[in-house]
């Protein structure tokens, strides 16, 4: 009952504060509105050898910003962790045992929830914009692909946060995660037409995994017809928009899989030692 009260609190906190709910969601807007007002065109004329290339390239950019909206809503739901920290509210409810654990949890699972929730809420907005009829075939796997985005960004952003003891502090640095997580992606720009140190950084961002699942699945079905007898030219599609990432190769989707679920496992390690650093010191 006690963590089921903390995460309505949670919940309630978070949905209660609007303009809090737009903020976090704005860093996903923004790589939208981009795309519709200037990147649509220049990415349709780049292509336009492709026959059909707009629902190719809709489900292209709609892949980076579900990416992107991971990120930036679970990192708005942990500010209510760096809030009670601020107020001290976390220091009644850590005086009972019940919350060296259970506090924190529940901070990290409503973020996850959260997120997950304004996931499925921009892939609604973005199929009724672009008039598409979400397939039943690919719902499971998207939604999967949702649930592991929002564990991922969702660890990331508690240890980053972790670190903050005031909301103004945390509130620059939430700026600056809106504003970067869209090139991080690659949602502004392609990460093929990067130069190599840029690509390296992309690489090293652990959405930028999440949005290359994304595309896979959501463009799966446009990439097969669009490219039919074209394989050199579906690799360097693929290469070029980030759909698949090049290490020595292409990654398989099995493989970017497997790097997704490395990076929740290594950072749920690294996040169970702070919070048990935390309650030691507590």
């Amino acid at each position: 009952p006690l963590m089921l009260a903390l995460l309505k609190r949670n919940f309630l906190l978070y949905f209660r504060n609007r303009s809090g709910v737009f903020f976090s969601l704005l860093g996903a807007l923004i790589s939208f509105i981009l795309y519709i007002i200037f990147l649509q065109k220049n990415l349709t004329d780049a292509w336009d050898q492709l026959p059909n290339s707009g629902p190719l390239l809709n489900n292209w950019l709609m892949s980076g910003t579900l990416a992107v909206t991971g990120i930036t809503t679970s990192l708005a739901a942990l500010t209510q962790l760096v809030k009670d920290r601020e107020h001290q509210v976390d220091q009644d409810l850590y005086l009972s045992d019940q919350g060296k654990w259970r506090l924190p949890s529940s901070y990290l699972a409503s973020a996850i929830i959260i997120s997950f929730a304004m996931q499925v809420l921009m892939y609604v907005l973005m199929c009724g914009y672009f008039r598409e009829v979400p397939k039943l075939s690919i719902l499971p796997e998207v939604l999967l692909i949702m649930l592991l985005s929002s564990l991922l960004s969702s660890l990331v952003n508690a240890i980053f946060v972790h670190f903050f003891q005031s909301v103004d502090s945390l509130g620059k640095f939430a700026t600056i995660v809106g504003t970067a997580s869209g090139f991080l992606v690659g949602t502004y720009v392609p990460l093929g037409v990067l130069p190599n140190f840029a690509q390296l950084l992309m690489k090293c961002t652990p959405a930028t995994y999440i949005a290359s699942l994304y595309r896979q699945v959501l463009m799966k079905e446009t990439l097969s017809e669009t490219f039919k007898g074209q394989d050199n030219l579906l690799q360097e599609f693929q290469e070029k928009m980030g759909v698949q990432l090049k290490w020595q190769g292409l990654l398989t989707k099995e493989n970017t899989y497997l790097i997704v679920l490395g990076g929740i496992l290594l950072a749920s390690i690294l996040w169970i030692i702070l919070v048990k650093r935390t309650s030691q010191k507590k």
